[in-house]
């Protein structure tokens, strides 16, 4: 369905719902929110991304996502809102991260460099502009991974092959939605601004 012959190939979204840390740094499983599969596919397609992947192993919330999705992508859903059809083509459900690098090498030579983000500060993280130069080799394809409820595990930090700085405000307090801070990655990355 993507038409754009801009469209970024070379850079995808992973939202991913586990391993994900709680409040109390137990790793769980958290919850698919219609807002964040409805706002993120239509923030990644206006940006030109050709993939969104949720990330979740419950198969309740994959086949919950499959039916929200199915709603704007056929019959009454799809001729009563275009756009929202249009943003949504970009969305793929899997079950791990792993799973979704493997979808999108397909269509590259070069391996998929995962890039995981968060609200936190780490040690060797690259900055907006970094990444914005390797994203300028189309050859080269990326995922930057997010995090939902308390952030990504340290262990997605661990096997990704880079870690993205977070977004600073203005002060202390610094926890934006993941709708939000996708928006502010999105046109740092790919607008530059």
């Amino acid at each position: 369905m993507i038409s754009d012959n801009n469209a970024v190939r070379n850079l995808a979204l992973a939202l991913v719902h586990h391993p994900i840390y709680n409040k109390h740094r137990e790793v769980v499983t958290t919850a698919v929110t219609n807002l964040d599969i409805h706002d993120i596919a239509r923030a990644a397609r206006t940006f030109g991304l050709s993939r969104y992947y949720l990330v979740t192993p419950s198969r309740e919330q994959q086949a919950m996502i499959t039916r929200i999705v199915g709603h704007w992508q056929e019959g009454w859903g799809a001729s009563y809102n275009p756009d929202r059809r249009e943003a949504l083509s970009i969305v793929r459900v899997v079950a791990t991260l792993a799973d979704a690098c493997n979808d999108l090498q397909q269509n590259f030579d070069t391996p998929v460099v995962t890039v995981a983000t968060g609200a936190r500060q780490r040690d060797g993280a690259i900055t907006f502009t970094e990444l914005r130069r390797r994203l300028q080799q189309p050859e080269s394809p990326h995922l930057l991974a997010m995090g939902t409820g308390w952030g990504l595990t340290d262990e997605v930090f661990e096997h990704a092959s880079l870690t993205l700085e977070p977004i600073q405000g203005t002060g202390a307090y610094n926890h934006l939605s993941v709708r939000s801070a996708t928006a502010i990655m999105l046109d740092r990355l790919l607008i530059g601004r």
